[in-house]
């Protein structure tokens, strides 16, 4: 079993950055993928990034703003976001994949465990 924890999410104005925290606890997490999602309401959960081993995976629409890191010491994957706007206000989620998901790193159901999210409001 692997818990996940988000924090860090809160409310800034456009332009502003926040970084989020996913922390981990259970077997062997850092040996697996992990990514953040984010869901606003009435919308679909979108993939945001992903790191799997040494490799980065960032959607289009936050390439350039957003930065995936993780410290295996602290079992601890983190999102920093910088340059925020309106359309980023979501709720992240963090989400660990439990085996070889390279080949479907952006898609949700690819992930075995979730965190509950943590709110982030950017206003404009």
């Amino acid at each position: 079993q692997v818990q996940l924890g988000e924090s860090g999410g809160g409310l800034v104005q456009a332009g502003g950055s926040l970084r989020l925290s996913c922390a981990a606890s259970g077997r062997a997490f850092n040996m697996y993928p992990v990514g953040w999602f984010r869901q606003a309401p009435g919308k679909e959960r979108e993939f945001v990034t992903a790191v799997s081993g040494s490799r980065t995976y960032y959607a289009d629409s936050v390439k350039g703003r957003f930065t995936i890191s993780r410290d295996n010491a602290k079992n601890a994957v983190y999102l920093q976001m910088n340059s925020l706007n309106p359309e980023d206000t979501a709720v992240y989620h963090c989400a660990a994949c439990m085996g070889d998901c390279s080949a479907t790193i952006s898609v949700p159901t690819t992930y075995r465990y979730w965190g509950q999210g943590t709110q982030v409001t950017v206003s404009s």
